[in-house]
């Protein structure tokens, strides 16, 4: 499998449901997937749950699904 696409949106379409489990990578505020998380809050998945060592800080991170109640756990 080796494609490139053109958004984070396009590599994630059709792989996103509601109530899935996502580890999230990086450790404090380094290398997370800023990406995927800005993918997922344009997205309408809820439910979520996060696997992750820390949740960020205010609006950076994984706390902006937090905040957009996306995730469950």
């Amino acid at each position: 499998m080796n494609r490139i696409y053109p958004s984070t949106e396009a590599a994630l379409e059709g792989l996103l449901y509601d109530g899935m489990t996502i580890m999230s990578g990086g450790f404090g505020l380094c290398g997370i997937p800023e990406n995927l998380i800005n993918a997922l809050l344009k997205s309408n998945i809820q439910n979520l749950t996060i696997i992750s060592n820390n949740c960020g800080v205010d609006n950076f991170g994984l706390v902006l699904l937090l905040q957009n109640k996306q995730i469950k756990k």
